[in-house]
């Protein structure tokens, strides 16, 4: 374990060559995706920033000689891979990151409040940084982070034993949740017994918010995962029974059927 630790000396350089890293990202970025729900860049684009910076770290690790990024690419070489991590960070906002060996690491520290630095690293012990470990945590967080409300997708219920949950915004738009690889994890790991107990415990949407859903479905005749009508928790016992392991070709269908809508209805 000793040899994954850096001194403070050596988080310094290490901060400082990633900053960099993070201002080439802004020069692409900030131009293409200027605001986030009306919030000027950075807020709200910690996925693309995270992901911009590794893709630079890709193209930069292997020929570095700047002092912070050899002492990454030298923990990389004893068998520590650098990885994208998303999750929950102390349970106030969806956070993603860099996981390597006992190290957190972030890239986009100031998408939520700007002026903090742009490069934070902590020992991943002491980071609070974790996996979401279900709906009920997630809506725990969007709710109080994303300022929305979120009730349980009976519009799309055959989608829902994947994304049981509709957001809805305070500008009344509003999207089903949550279509990351992690939370479709999470109900397809449970069999959808996880998408079971959030569709329990959450209301129906308001009437206008089902009216305008069904507005926009109704050009969507030729899929059926659209347009099927049902109880969202059948749907979850249908598909829990359907197949011993993961259906994989059932899961890309909805993600595909889901990739077809509008961004916010």
């Amino acid at each position: 374990m000793l040899d994954k630790l850096f001194t403070p000396e050596q988080l310094t350089l290490i901060c400082a060559d990633l900053a960099h890293l993070r201002l080439l990202a802004d020069l692409k970025l900030a131009p293409t995706i200027p605001y986030f729900v009306e919030k000027p860049y950075p807020i709200g684009r910690c996925r693309e920033i995270r992901d911009e910076v590794f893709t630079l770290l890709q193209t930069e690790l292997p020929t570095t000689n700047k002092p912070g990024l050899s002492l990454l690419k030298n923990l990389i070489a004893k068998g520590n891979p650098l990885q994208k991590a998303w999750g929950s960070l102390r349970d106030e906002y969806f956070q993603n990151a860099f996981i390597l060996g006992p190290w957190y690491i972030d890239v986009s520290n100031d998408t939520v409040h700007a002026n903090k630095p742009r490069v934070e690293i902590l020992p991943l012990a002491t980071s609070n940084f974790t996996p979401i470990k279900d709906f009920a945590q997630f809506v725990k967080i969007a709710r109080s982070y994303w300022k929305v409300d979120i009730y349980k997708n009976d519009v799309c219920p055959a989608l829902a034993p994947y994304m049981p949950l509709l957001c809805v915004g305070t500008n009344g738009a509003s999207w089903l949740g949550a279509a990351n690889d992690d939370m479709l994890n999470i109900a397809i790991n449970s069999n959808f017994e996880e998408s079971k107990l959030i569709l329990n415990a959450l209301p129906t949407a308001p009437v206008q918010i089902i009216e305008k859903w069904q507005r926009v479905l109704s050009g969507f005749s030729n899929d059926n995962l659209l347009v099927h009508e049902g109880d969202p928790i059948a749907y979850c016992d249908i598909y829990g029974k359907a197949s011993p392991k993961p259906d994989l070709v059932k899961r890309d269908a909805v993600v595909i059927a889901y990739s077809s809508l509008p961004k916010s209805v």
